[in-house]
């Protein structure tokens, strides 16, 4: 059995967990320290450490707290250095490069936002593999033998340009998001590149508040993989 959650996921803060019943990971370290002590039932002994995508704080804010409670927390050095962290518990992290977390397998990968980041491929000791990425415009690459697919659908670009016509969203916000956020279409588009014929469950990350429908994304994303499909 391997569980995914996600406890906070958008622009305000991000908070997720990965557990095979004896081990868990957190993912992102985003929203208030004491939301996340609350969030985990102030059981943080259990975590074997913290995964750290990148450097925004919706997704570091409470790094140095989770530090200081003793996590180790995985990183990319670029990361460590635009966070400004020195710390005996920071592991630093390269894309490409497979790294053992407890029982854990795990294997960043570079995504595409406007600061170095990655995603994570996570193997349980069962063998489960989890697959998660966010604050990337697209992935390149193609994965296989996935159980659990955690992916940002920021935003619909139907819906986007909608609000762009109607004022209601900048002009400036395009190019930013195109270059920096997955959105539905692109998601759709990587979901049907990959072997999905294992997969139990799709979980729908990051999604915007002004320029997303959950609704209108958990259908089409259920109709073009056939996969159960949670909104985070």
């Amino acid at each position: 059995m391997i569980e995914f959650k996600s406890h906070a996921s958008g622009s305000s803060g991000n908070l997720y967990t990965l557990s095979d019943g004896n081990e868990t990971l957190m993912i992102e370290a985003g929203i208030r320290f004491k939301d996340i002590q609350k969030a985990l039932d102030f059981k943080l002994s259990n975590v074997e450490g913290v995964l750290l995508s990148h450097s925004h704080g919706d997704h570091s804010k409470s790094v140095k707290n989770v530090l200081k409670a003793g996590i180790p927390v995985y990183m990319l050095e670029e990361t460590r250095q635009e966070l400004d962290l020195k710390h005996h518990r920071i592991k630093i992290i390269e894309a490409g490069k497979q790294f053992d977390l407890g029982s854990y397998k795990i294997l960043p990968f570079n995504i595409q936002h406007d600061v170095p980041g990655v995603g994570f491929l996570i193997q349980s000791k069962a063998g489960k593999r989890t697959l998660f990425i966010t604050d990337s415009y697209y992935c390149k690459y193609k994965f296989k033998n996935l159980n659990i697919i955690a992916i940002e659908a920021n935003y619909s670009q139907e819906i986007l340009d909608d609000n762009i016509l109607n004022g209601r969203v900048p002009q400036v916000m395009r190019r930013r998001l195109m270059q920096s956020h997955f959105s539905l279409e692109n998601v759709i588009n990587f979901l049907k590149a990959n072997d999905l014929s294992i997969v139990d469950e799709i979980h729908l990350l990051h999604l915007s508040d002004t320029n997303s429908n959950e609704k209108e994304f958990k259908t089409k994303v259920q109709e073009a993989t056939g996969k159960r499909v949670i909104i985070a």
